[in-house]
């Protein structure tokens, strides 16, 4: 089966904790703070027709998505035990309303997404759900499990991400940072949640890249120690109206790796103070006015809370 390989970036990977899928404790608590949102869906996992979605059982496949293509409205079901991968390195295409449904099984330490544009265009990944994350056995010896979206390093155009939910993944939520000091594409994160992954929740490296809008969640209870953004070389990094809820786990927000520094700019956001931030190889984390230090992370309007809810796009 082909896989989304990740680029040959090291790390130095958090040495403690657990990963499992979405706990009841943490789901409870997210629906609480959109309850006025699912409402109008008739709650959270309740499930459209069977008509406005596509169901695709994950059987080992892989999909790869054209240049200008519009990959929609799809379930995918994970409670085979088995595999899916999903690759779009090309141009200006989009993928929306995208709901898995159970853990991620495979442990093969690849991506669920593998994505780029290649040709300097703008493409978009909307309303997409990935709460269910992965089990507990989904992690390799090197502490590497299941990334949930990974930019190939010769990314040179533009990724939106929008009203997208990932939580419990092994390694990282949306891995951004290889494209950095390759292709030099550009990601933004808007509207966004992801809680409990591993390595670290949101992590970009290009000038032109940012998180807005967006929360983090770690549920310390439950061990999980993922970093909640992560900003790699060159940078600058922008993050903007974000809440890094941490509980003292890891860094809200880390600056720099392997040695090379970057700079990150946060505005009007709230992190964990005990978590608190790093600035490694001479990185500088610039707060601006306005940021805080009692986050309080919900998921933002707009994002699906269930498979169902994303793939019929009723979080629309």
């Amino acid at each position: 089966m082909a896989q989304n390989p990740r680029t040959s970036e090291t790390e130095s990977a958090p040495t403690t904790g657990r990963n499992s899928g979405l706990t009841r404790r943490n789901y409870v608590r997210s629906l609480a703070a959109v309850a006025t949102a699912t409402t109008a869906i008739g709650g959270a996992g309740s499930a459209a027709a069977k008509d406005d979605y596509e169901v695709i059982k994950a059987q080992g496949q892989t999909i790869t998505i054209d240049a200008g293509q519009t990959w929609e409205n799809k379930l995918i079901d994970m409670t085979t035990g088995q595999d899916i991968v999903i690759t779009a390195h090309s141009s200006d295409w989009t993928i929306r309303n995208i709901g898995f449904k159970g853990e991620n099984t495979s442990g093969t330490g690849s991506a669920t997404f593998g994505i780029s544009d290649t040709a300097g265009g703008t493409c978009t990944v909307e309303n997409v759900y990935l709460g269910d994350g992965a089990s507990t056995g989904n992690g390799n010896p090197n502490g590497h499990g299941q990334t949930a979206f990974w930019a190939a390093p010769d990314h040179s155009g533009h990724i939106d991400f929008t009203n997208v939910n990932i939580q419990g993944f092994a390694d990282n939520a949306i891995y951004g940072s290889a494209p950095g000091n390759n292709g030099g594409g550009t990601i933004h994160i808007d509207s966004s949640f992801a809680a409990n992954c591993y390595v670290s929740h949101f992590r970009l490296a290009t000038e032109g890249s940012k998180v807005t809008n967006s929360s983090v969640y770690v549920d310390s209870s439950e061990g999980y120690v993922g970093r909640g953004i992560w900003a790699w070389a060159p940078g600058t990094i922008e993050v903007e109206n974000c809440q890094l809820e941490m509980n003292g786990q890891n860094n809200a927000i880390v600056a720099g790796a392997n040695g090379k520094p970057t700079e990150v700019v946060v505005k009007k956001s709230d992190y964990d103070k005990q978590a608190g931030i790093a600035e490694h190889s001479g990185s500088n984390v610039k707060l601006g006015n306005n940021v805080g230090t009692s986050p309080e992370a919900v998921i933002p309007d707009g994002v699906p809370t269930s498979p169902e809810e994303a793939a019929s796009g009723a979080s629309n």
